[in-house]
């Protein structure tokens, strides 16, 4: 694995199946990087587009949170993804290590904004930035019931 980094410990099921991913904190930023395997791959054997949107969208939500409790946003219960844009530039094969890294972070009360590139093995194969709104705590549930 690249240099700097450790088990992802946050899991979701969308991204069970592509464990092992990895984390390393940077600052402001969370970059993700994870080893090209098949599960991760159309037919054709190249990493498919849903996994990049996936973790850069994910790479970009975790930073802006990062920045957004440093600054006093402590009530912030995570972010929820308002818009997507990614740009694929190359493709990645089996075997290729992918780095998500953020690289530009803009977070303010009720929106977030971020920019993104992806690496494979040092080469970059897509682009992204994102429109996040921030979810606050509250006493629901997420079947919308009131909690007890």
């Amino acid at each position: 694995r690249p240099e700097g980094f450790s088990p992802h410990t946050r899991s979701s099921p969308l991204t069970a199946p592509w464990e092992p991913i990895y984390a390393r904190h940077l600052g402001d930023q969370v970059q993700l990087a994870v080893e090209v395997r098949t599960c991760h791959c159309n037919s054709r054997g190249m990493v498919h587009g849903g996994l990049i949107a996936s973790l850069v969208d994910n790479a970009m939500g975790l930073s802006c949170v990062t920045v957004l409790r440093a600054t006093g946003g402590t009530d912030i219960s995570g972010l929820l993804t308002v818009s997507l844009h990614v740009d694929y530039l190359a493709a990645a094969k089996i075997g290729s290590w992918l780095v998500f890294e953020t690289n530009q972070i803009k977070v303010g009360r009720t929106l977030s904004f971020a920019g993104a590139i992806v690496l494979a093995d040092g080469n970059m194969i897509a682009r992204a930035s994102g429109v996040f709104r921030s979810a606050v705590a509250s006493s629901r549930v997420p079947n919308g019931d009131q909690a007890s």
